[in-house]
Order: structure tokens, then sequence, then C-alpha cells
């Protein structure tokens, strides 16, 4: 037998290595993620890998009853902890545990476990909860929607609050499953594919699971009574599309528009790589909202996008946002340019594809219709301020720095950078920093003076972006004179997120 020798020194250092921390080195979470635009928005402390929803609503009351189980991984040493929330909770447990819990401000709802969480512990953190969404408000708004026949969450930099515990920002992307029952007769439709449906004493229940990183506000939830449509696209990619029964006369217009979904991420994949998810689609609940939003694999589409007639170039604007938004999410609402700048920029391609007018002439038409003294050219697309944070200057003035860059980098480079950037930051986080870089990279020139003059002056630049001659991909060919540029550019400034 040998009998280890340890030097006292080295001894005592093992046994404070063994020591767990002390209360006093265990602090709260922060109750903001750290974003200067929404200082109270996300939180600090935890990561979360996971959301497991297991939800009952009733439509004729707008009650949701759930319980929400977050897989988390803590960042720091810690005693406390927030998430986003605004119904009524019954009971929280952290690792299996009772905790306690209690509100404060406008939407944090605050978690002391039974023990502290040591730095890089998984913790599992289960919520029970109820209420009636629409009867919730924060900071003087709601994002959920009532509808005829039931509700939805869909809004942009929040809606999670409303149905769904979370910490609520872009940084912290996860995975979903989101199994909703309703009365039979009413649908459940949700991201991403749909894994069952199941009956049972007057309530079905549908069941969806989102397999890769989605931000919480891209996490969709409708509730109604809608015509589903289910098919694949020429890449494979299974589709659900979802239109409710009572959209009146826009209803023939949203569906011409929404079925050609598969097409048109076909399409926008040879432009920005391989669609990024497993799943297409999109919806149109009866709401009176103005707005689209590209919720991850399913779009949600308000009934008057539709109410001139066909609209794809907003199904395109939204599926472009798969990829730049959110396959690519902003690290911080600060660089939304980086979401809408490029789904803009998208339908100008659409326009060109269609023979409706190069994006290049329509690059000259937006440029040329505001004079330098209009406020429009005050707004800086790089950082808007959250005032401005959809602004139409982010979105118009977005894609002319796109067409700007086109044209100083030459075609070859432009469309390298498009495909390059999803597949360089995919499921991930990145600023418009990150894209300057990246654009310099790939294109070999210094770029830091167009952006700065496209992005971050708060004037109208002195010359047009649009000045060479617009090249499509080989595989487009060249487009045609356009039909109307003031239809396009009516059609480009509908509201889209």
């Amino acid at each position: 037998m040998h009998r280890r020798l340890i030097a006292p020194g080295a001894l005592a250092t093992s046994l404070l290595l063994a020591i767990p921390a002390s209360a006093a080195d265990y602090s709260p979470g922060a109750p903001g993620i750290g974003d200067p635009y929404y200082p109270a928005y996300g939180n600090g402390g935890y990561d979360v890998s996971h959301y497991d929803l297991r939800l009952k609503y009733q439509p004729t009351t707008d009650t949701l009853e759930g319980t929400a189980t977050l897989l988390a991984r803590t960042t720091q040493d810690l005693s406390r902890f927030n998430l986003d929330f605004l119904l009524d909770v019954s009971e929280v447990r952290v690792n299996g545990a009772k905790a306690s819990f209690a509100t404060s401000g406008e939407h944090e709802l605050e978690v002391t476990p039974k023990n502290p969480l040591p730095k890089g512990t998984a913790v599992t953190v289960v919520v029970r909860y109820s209420g009636v969404p629409s009867s919730k408000t924060a900071y003087g708004f709601t994002s959920w929607h009532r509808t005829p026949d039931g509700g939805v969450g869909a809004n942009e930099p929040e809606a999670a609050w409303w149905w769904f515990p979370s910490n609520d920002h872009p940084l912290d992307k996860a995975t979903y499953d989101v199994s909703v029952a309703v009365p039979d007769g009413s649908q459940a439709i949700s991201n991403g594919t749909l894994q069952s449906v199941s009956s049972r004493a007057g309530w079905t229940r549908y069941s969806w699971r989102s397999n890769k990183p989605q931000a919480t506000y891209l996490a969709t939830l409708a509730v109604g009574k809608f015509d589903v449509t289910t098919g694949t696209s020429e890449s494979g990619i299974p589709i659900v599309n979802a239109y409710s029964k009572d959209l009146g006369d826009n209803y023939g217009a949203a569906r011409a528009s929404i079925e050609r979904t598969g097409e048109v991420a076909d399409w926008l994949a040879e432009y920005f790589g391989p669609y990024p998810f497993n799943a297409l689609g999109g919806y149109v609940p009866n709401t009176d909202t103005g707005y689209a939003l590209e919720t991850q694999t399913r779009p949600f589409y308000s009934p008057r996008q539709f109410a001139s007639g066909t609209n794809v170039s907003v199904v395109v604007h939204e599926l472009a946002h798969q990829w730049y938004g959110d396959s690519v999410s902003v690290a911080g609402w600060k660089d939304i340019w980086i979401n809408e700048g490029f789904a803009r920029y998208a339908q100008w391609l659409w326009s060109e594809h269609e023979g409706e007018g190069t994006a290049q002439e329509i690059a000259d038409y937006v440029y040329a219709s505001r004079p330098a003294d209009d406020p429009f050219w005050t707004v800086r697309p790089g950082d808007p301020g959250p005032e401005n944070q959809f602004h139409l200057a982010v979105y118009d003035r977005g894609a002319l720095a796109l067409q700007a860059l086109r044209n100083e980098v030459g075609d070859e480079a432009f469309f390298a950078i498009l495909k390059g950037w999803p597949t360089r930051y995919a499921h991930g986080n990145a600023t418009v920093g990150d894209f300057v870089e990246y654009a310099e990279s790939v294109s070999g020139k210094p770029l830091a003076s167009l952006f700065d003059t496209w992005l971050y002056q708060a004037s109208k630049p002195g010359a047009p972006a649009a000045r060479a001659v617009s090249i499509a991909p080989r595989s487009q060919g060249v487009a045609a004179q356009p039909k109307s540029w003031k239809k396009i550019a009516a059609t480009n400034s509908v509201h889209e997120h």
C-alpha cells in the first residue's frame, strides 16, 4: 500500500474548491438582458434551450390555461431570476421544488428558487398559469388579438408575455413544443411541424414542434376556425397554410397570394441559400390589425394586406425574413436594419423577377420621390431609435443602402454576400457591424464610408444609390421595364414587420 502525501498548501486549495459558494456569493439575475432600446426586455442570469407549452384555450371567453416547462442553464450564481409574463400564475417549481414568486414592473415575474442555483446548473422551471390574454396590457398596449372565433398572439418586438413566460429577447433563442387543446371545431395554429392531432371529451389537441432555435417574438399561436391547406414545396419542404373562414372579400386574394409560398421560398433560396427550416406556410386570422409578421416558418398576415387584391410582395417580404431575421436574428433591437432592409430589398428583386421594375429603377424612384428636407432622411436605419424602429426609412432607405452596396461591389460579390451571410450566422445573432465586416471581407473593399452615408447620416445622401445597369442573377434573366413605378412604390410601402 502507498499513502499519497499532499502538501499542506495543496490540501487547503482543494478544500476551498470543494466548498460551495456562500449565500452572499449568489445574486439576482438582471431584470433586463441589456438592450438599450428596451432595458426591461429579456432577463439575465440564465439561458433557455427549450420551451414546452401545454395549453388549453376557450375561444368564447378568451381564457387560456397553461403549464410552461422551461429547460435552461444558469450563467451566474443565481439567487433569483425573472421571467417576462403577464397572466396569472398559480405555481412555480424549480428543479421540482416549489419556488416563491412575485410580480414587479410592467411584465416581470420574479422567481426565487428554494435553493440558490450555482453557475452552469441545468434548470427545469415549471410555471402553471391562467388568464384572459386580451384583458392584459403592458405599456398601454396588447399584443394579443381577439378575433370573432378565437385569439392570436403575434407582434414585434414583444408577444410572448400574453401567452407564455419567457426570456423575451432574440439573444435567447430556443426550440419549442407547443400543444394546445381547443373545443372541437376550432383549430390551433403554431410554428413548425404538426406532430399530432387528438380528440377527447369535446376537445381537440394540436401539437406543434419547432426544432431550430427561435426567438420568443417569433413564436405564434392562433386559435379559430380555419380552412387549412397542405402541400410540399418543389424543394421538399412541407407547407401548412390557414385562412379564417370569415375573411369575406379578402379571402380569395389572401389565398391566391399565400398559396405561392413554396414557389417564393424556392426562388428566395437562389439568392439566400437553402431554406433554413423544415416547415413553411402562413396564416390569415380575421384581425383588424394592418401588419404582417415573420413568425418563424409560418408568417402572420392581417386581412388588410389583401384588401386591394393579391399581394405576393408581402409574402416575399415575410419569407425573406426566414433567412434575415429568423435564422439570423438581431443581437439588439437597434440592428433592425439587417431584418427589414433585406426583406424590403427582396421585394425589389421580386419585382425584377416578375418584370414589374428592376431593383435599380425602384431605388431611383424611392430616392427621387422624397426631397432633401423630408423628415424621412433624418431617420438612421443603422440605429433608428426605438421610436423609429419600424419607420418606413428603415425599410426603404435600408433597401437603398443595399442597392448602393450592389453598385459599389458589383453583382458577383453582392449576391455572394446575400447568400453567404445567412450561412455564416445561421440560427444565431448578429449586428449591423458584423454585416459591414462580412461585406468587406467578401468584396475585398472598404465599405465603412458607404454604410455610414446610407445607414447613419441624418440627411439625404448626395447621390442616388442606383447608378449602374442592374443585372439580375443569370438564372433570372433581364427584368422588363416597370408597368407603374408608383404602383410598385405603393406596394412596397405596405406596413410589414
